[in-house]
Parts: C-alpha cells; sequence; structure tokens
C-alpha cells in the first residue's frame, strides 16, 4: 500500500506529496476508536466512582476502578463501531426482516443505552452529592456491567459474522 504519492510539476519546480485517502481514513478510524475507548473508560470511572459512595466502601476499591475502566474502555471500543457491513444491513430492515445483523445492531444499540443511563445516573449521584439507597447504587452498576457486555458481544458477534461471510465468498 502506497502511503503518499509524490508528484514533480516541472512549470513550478516543486513537487507536491499527498498522502492516499485509505492512510488518512485509516488514521482517522484509529483516532476515533482510541475516543470510543477514553469515553468508555470515563463511564466505567463515574460508574465506579457512584459505586464507591457506598457507605461500606468496597474492598479492593482501587482495583475495582481500574478493572471498570478497563472493561469499559474495552467495550466501547469493540462495541460502538460495528464493522461497515453490518450497520449497511441495518438499513436494509424493512426489505429484509429480521435477520442476524440487525440483531447485532440492535445488541449494540441496547448496550450504548444501559451504559450510557447507569453513567448519567452515576453522574448525578456523584454532582448532587446524594445519599442513595444500595439498591439504587446496584441497579446502576449492574446495568452498567450488562449494558457493557452487549457492545462487546456485538463486537465480537459481528466481526465473527463478518469473517464467516468473508469467507464463504
Amino acid at each position: 500500500m502506497k502511503i503518499a504519492n509524490a508528484n514533480f510539476d516541472s512549470s513550478s519546480g516543486t513537487k507536491t506529496t499527498a498522502v492516499a485517502p485509505s492512510a488518512l481514513i485509516k488514521s482517522a478510524h484509529l483516532v476515533e476508536r482510541i475516543g470510543l475507548a477514553v469515553i468508555g473508560g470515563s463511564s466505567g470511572l463515574y460508574v465506579a466512582a457512584g459505586l464507591l459512595r457506598r457507605q461500606n466502601e468496597l474492598p479492593g476499591s482501587i482495583w475495582i476502578v481500574l478493572l471498570m475502566m478497563l472493561y469499559g474502555a474495552f467495550s466501547f471500543y469493540l462495541g460502538i463501531d460495528l464493522p461497515g457491513r453490518s450497520a449497511r444491513r441495518s438499513a436494509s430492515i424493512q426489505r429484509q426482516g429480521l435477520n442476524s445483523g440487525t440483531a447485532i445492531e440492535i445488541m449494540s444499540a441496547a448496550g450504548i443505552f444501559l451504559a450510557a443511563i447507569a453513567t448519567f445516573v452515576s453522574v448525578g449521584i456523584i454532582i448532587l452529592d446524594e445519599t442513595v439507597p444500595d439498591g439504587l447504587l446496584a441497579l446502576t452498576g449492574s446495568c452498567w456491567m450488562i449494558g457493557a457486555s452487549f457492545q462487546i458481544a456485538a463486537g465480537v458477534v459481528a466481526r465473527n459474522y463478518d469473517t464467516a461471510e468473508d469467507a464463504g465468498r
């Protein structure tokens, strides 16, 4: 793959270099995925901070925060940006009905929604400095964990589905 094409303009005597669009697109995609991972890690941090507001502190709280941040980063990196063909298949829902590509999109969307709501509630608890029942904290943490798991599952299934589809061609 050529990263850059060099052109020599004889009229002005200058050499211009243009970056190949595919390399630029791949770089932008990588930056986008890293940004999504940072958002997922931040989401895990906020939910962990909300959970740590329990009156009886969770044991090993530093490790819980770190693990939730890593799990959130992994889930947002893998689960939000599904491969292109799965996303294009979801546009044809009316023509084909519910297929596995549509189910993958629904699982990813449900995961994003659950993780976002849990993060929103956690940030609200932190900012308002409210004492909330342990049940609400457990529900918030569970919703976030289920949402992050849905995102990971959707990302893994979508990538395996695309790989199997490519092998069949």
